[in-house]
């Protein structure tokens, strides 16, 4: 089978800086008479746009619908609206495609699309590469009798609030719990606090004033740590922080330790095996920290590992029939709930379980014990064979001292020149030492040699 490699799709959409490239006004009207071409020639005319909050959000939706109007496709805006919610909302409205204008994490300078198919699901590679084909033939418009429509849903924010409630236990509530939401002046900005509110908890809200330009800033599930200072100036229980456009979540427990998605991920495992659901494993990647596998594994549950991307996660749940899965970064998947990453209804699953078992996030976490892991970050201006004898020696040397007790993950940056090397095991100075030495060879290896600069980090 001929693989065609795609000209602009990546795992998770189109992405990049606004004024380069394919991120452009002109850009953006070509691929949307593209989708909506493909479409149409498949009987399909009907798709819904959603968007976050940054600045160039309003011009990428106008040239979007334009597009999608001229090829004969009938528009639904609905404005700002997580990522999520767009999944959710493709299917209630019978939409035949949804398209979210979001950069997700990245800052304002950036931003992109996503795609969703009727059911909520990623678009397939077939229709991506159709959508491809059409970008390289000239634009034409449809005779104005042909032509589509565009309307905008005054009542998408309520119906996506109203489907993340329904996902939390009957005959629960939040009452008597304070929580502090940080909405990464994103697209949840004004649905996440509401959700919490309504279900009963007293709710402190904080990035949650957009203007255009400070979708992410030194907020959000990326920099937590505003978010960890308000939970304990408050005296919260639980701090919760979502990214720009909603799909992923980072907790904060009551001493303001941040709590990632591994460990989120394990606490949803034990409220899932006490209700008695059949989840069959549970999904990660390689880069979850050991410590999941093997809690996961103290469960009675399988832990499979995946490379780096919600959308492979998604795709092993879906072929092994399993119910949960995620990554490091907060993107939870709870396919009992929703078709894709969710961080509103990732964090009512935690809550759900604080509430259940009468403890804290700070007694949840406990259960799992995270192994100490280093990451360095190797500047590779050539290409690097990883396989090179002297590299696999470095590597050999190291798992054969940390044993049973550890791991390491060599992986090239699919977005930067670099080598990120990851040792994980107990001792942390052991494991700091095996990382550099590994870095230092993958250095050497390069032409001409110069100088190591990596970036060195520490977690437990």
């Amino acid at each position: 089978m001929t693989i065609v490699k795609k000209r602009y799709f990546g795992t998770d959409g189109i992405r990049g800086r606004v004024g380069h490239g394919p991120i452009s006004a002109d850009w953006f009207l070509k691929l949307g008479w593209a989708v909506g071409r493909v479409l149409a020639s498949r009987g399909k005319r009907r798709v819904l746009i959603g968007k976050d909050t940054r600045i160039s959000g309003y011009m990428f939706e106008s040239a979007l619908e334009a597009g999608l109007v001229a090829a004969g496709v009938k528009v639904y805006l609905v404005g700002p609206m997580p990522t999520p919610g767009i999944a959710n909302l493709t299917s209630t409205f019978k939409a035949d495609a949804g398209i979210v204008i979001s950069a997700s994490h990245n800052s304002y300078h950036d931003n992109g699309v996503k795609f969703f198919s009727q059911s909520g699901m990623k678009l397939s590679d077939e229709i991506e590469l159709a959508i491809e084909d059409y970008l390289d033939k000239p634009f034409t418009t449809v005779p104005p009798d042909e032509l589509g429509r565009a309307e905008r849903i005054n009542d998408a924010q309520g119906r996506y609030i109203e489907f993340c409630k329904s996902t939390f236990p009957r005959g629960l509530s939040l009452d008597g719990l304070k929580i502090v939401v940080d909405c990464a002046n994103g697209a949840a900005y004004n649905i996440a606090p509401c959700v919490f509110k309504e279900l009963g908890a007293e709710v402190i809200a904080i990035g949650d004033t957009p203007d255009g330009l400070n979708i992410n800033e030194n907020c959000g599930a990326l920099a937590p740590q505003q978010l960890a200072a308000k939970v304990k100036e408050t005296k919260a229980d639980i701090g919760i922080a979502l990214d720009g456009d909603g799909d992923r979540v980072i907790l904060v427990d009551h001493t303001g330790a941040i709590v990632d998605g591994d460990e989120i991920l394990f606490i949803i495992a034990r409220l899932y095996m006490h209700q008695n659901k059949n989840i069959g494993g549970i999904a990660g990647t390689v880069m979850s920290n050991l410590g999941l596998e093997t809690a996961c594994n103290k469960l009675g549950l399988t832990f499979h590992r995946t490379p780096v991307g919600d959308r492979y996660v998604i795709e092993t749940l879906m072929q092994r029939g399993w119910l949960l899965g995620g990554e490091s970064s907060g993107h939870i998947i709870c396919l009992d709930a929703h078709t894709t990453g969710d961080g509103i209804i990732a964090a009512l699953r935690v809550l759900a379980a604080m509430v259940t078992f009468g403890a804290t996030l700070f007694e949840q976490r406990s259960y799992m014990q995270k192994f100490p892991q280093v990451l360095l970050n190797v500047p590779t201006p050539s290409p690097v064979d990883l396989n090179e004898p002297t590299i696999r020696a470095a590597v050999a040397n190291a798992e054969t001292l940390l044993a049973n007790n550890g791991r390491v993950l060599l992986r090239a940056s699919g977005t930067e020149p670099l080598v990120r090397v990851m040792v994980e095991g107990k001792d942390n100075k052991l494991i700091e030492t095996l990382a550099q030495e590994i870095a230092d060879t993958i250095s050497r290896t390069i032409e001409p040699v110069g100088a190591l600069h990596a970036q060195f980090s520490s977690r437990r």
